[in-house]
């Protein structure tokens, strides 16, 4: 199954969910933003199943002035 994710396309075999996701890209728990199809997923629904063929769009916070 295939996604875009911050506009480059990932192939995984099964499709993941958005916690899933964020784990693989590495980021950390906090300070995460997550969009799939242009809808923000809240922290507590990362459960939810990333379909086929979405675009999905992930932002960190970062710190700093």
């Amino acid at each position: 199954m295939s996604f875009t994710v911050n506009g480059e396309r990932q192939e995984w075999d099964a499709q993941p969910t958005v916690d899933a996701l964020v784990r693989r890209l590495g980021l950390p728990d906090g300070g995460v933003a997550v969009a799939v199809d242009g809808a923000v997923v809240p922290r507590g629904r990362w459960d939810t199943v990333v379909p086929s063929d979405a675009v999905v769009e992930v932002v960190t916070a970062v710190q700093g002035g």
